[in-house]
């Protein structure tokens, strides 16, 4: 006996279609009308959780069935009367597949069955020459090019985002940061540039990993077309839109679901990165940037001055999510021989979860840069602190080309940015008050060392190469 009968879901297969039970997780109902997920609704996008639906995996086994049952008809294989039953089948009611798994085990087998079931003795060569695998992976495919264009959609809805906010900032000055530490000026338009630079490069390493992943197999038991000739595959396959594996075993090599959920956790990592640099920004004592605030959302449960960038946070902390995943994806890559079973488990959650995470974390950024609020006197402030103390190698290369000695020139200006650089100090005095600076410099020499206006117009020339004026970017997502 079950020790918690309370917990058995009464269904539940040995294996195959995904099943739940509402104790286990509360708010999920079991059956095939759940998600094939391990994702909460919160961060799963009701467009991709249809995609990976079991609704929609039986739905393609069907097109997949159907797809070579047209094939073997069109080679003079399978009878008029028999494709014209294969090809009027509908998807089978679910539920009558998952009693089918309860006796057999096999969610494919159980597929083939309930249709068969429906059709009758016309439909005896469904299935005739396949391997699960076959309709399985082929069938994956399809979802996974149902997935991966919600996603890349999501991608170049962030990246428009990007590009005019680049473009309105593109002149908005504010300090540059390493380490964390005031470096020297850039302006807001050239940070999101940057970001813009590398989530299209994002979007081109999501396309090159769809067009590896998105291939399909009818090539029997082992690969080797010993039960179905590659004339079959490729009629099949491309009725589907598909492309053969060049070769298989009893599946698609692993190392292509592998690349995709790569892909997937390196632009999600790039997207930790975006939502790093925004809650920086945000910091109380930096405040240059805030994300979106609702007139009546609250921050904290206790403090009613918090604003807190719970967003960003959701994005980094998911982001972590699909690193994991594409580790899991990974260790799929080394199956036995010709194939065992040790990827499917992992494949129903990670690959699901993979796209409807990244897919949420894109929309999220997407929002909140285009309803960010930029505070400009507060990046102005924080640019002009201490007297412009972070302009100092400007002033060294002034006194350089001036002639003075370059480690003379740095260990004055770094003995004048130093006094400077606390509370009450004012680098611009300092540099005035420094008989040996002014006596290299002229007061309107060191005026325009400390002006900032050619790193403005480099800035801006940066942001006009990646965004455009006319909103063109030299490699979007598309």
């Amino acid at each position: 006996m079950h020790p918690h009968p309370q917990l058995r879901s009464p269904a539940l297969p040995a294996g195959g279609l995904y099943i739940r039970h509402p104790l286990i997780l509360p708010g999920v109902v079991a059956g095939f009308a759940a998600p094939p997920h391990g994702l909460i609704d919160r961060y799963a996008p009701p467009e991709l959780r249809a995609v990976w639906s079991d609704e929609n995996r039986i739905r393609l086994w069907l097109q997949v069935e159907v797809a070579v049952a047209q094939a073997l008809g069109a080679a003079g294989r399978l009878p008029t009367d028999e494709l014209a039953a294969i090809e009027g089948a509908a998807p089978p009611e679910l539920s009558r597949v998952r009693e089918l798994e309860q006796e057999q085990g096999h969610d494919l087998a159980a597929f083939v069955s309930a249709v068969q079931e429906q059709v009758g003795p016309l439909a005896r060569r469904l299935h005739f020459g396949l391997t699960s695998q076959d309709v399985v992976d082929s069938a994956l495919a399809l979802q996974l090019r149902e997935a991966s264009s919600i996603v890349l959609q999501d991608l170049e809805r962030l990246l428009e985002a990007l590009r005019v906010g680049a473009r309105r900032h593109r002149r908005t000055p504010m300090i540059g940061r390493t380490h964390g530490m005031h470096a020297e000026p850039v302006t807001f338009g050239f940070v999101l540039a940057n970001h813009l630079d590398e989530l299209e490069r994002a979007g081109q390493r999501l396309r090159r990993a769809e067009s590896e992943v998105v291939v399909g197999k009818i090539s029997g038991t082992v690969g080797t077309h010993g039960t179905v000739s590659r004339a079959i595959e490729r009629d099949a396959l491309s009725r589907l839109g598909l492309e053969p594996a060049a070769i298989t075993t009893q599946v698609v090599a692993r190392d292509r679901h592998a690349a995709f959920l790569c892909s997937l956790a390196l632009a999600g990592a790039s997207c930790e990165r975006l939502a790093t640099t925004l809650r920086h920004l945000q910091r109380t004592e930096v405040g240059e940037v805030r994300e979106p605030f609702g007139e009546r959302q609250k921050g904290s449960s206790a403090m009613p001055h918090k604003r807190n960038p719970v967003n960003l946070e959701q994005v980094c902390g998911l982001s972590r999510l699909l690193r994991g995943l594409a580790v899991a994806g990974l260790e799929d890559v080394s199956l036995w021989h010709e194939r065992d079973i040790s990827h499917s488990s992992v494949e129903r959650v990670a690959l699901p979860d993979a796209t409807m995470a990244l897919s949420h974390m894109l929309r999220t950024l997407r929002r909140v840069v285009e309803g960010m609020e930029v505070d400009e006197a507060a990046m102005a402030e924080n640019l002009e602190r201490r007297g412009g103390v972070a302009r100092s190698q400007r002033v060294l290369l002034r006194l350089v080309a001036a002639g003075m000695e370059r480690d003379r020139a740095y260990r004055l200006v770094q003995q004048l940015a130093t006094s400077a650089d606390r509370p009450g100090g004012d680098f611009r005095a300092s540099c005035l008050g420094s008989p040996q600076l002014m006596a290299a410099l002229s007061p309107a020499e060191l005026e325009e060392a400390l002006d900032i206006g050619a790193d403005l117009e480099e800035a801006a020339a940066a942001v006009d190469l990646l965004a455009g004026p006319d909103g063109a970017s030299r490699g979007d997502a598309r």
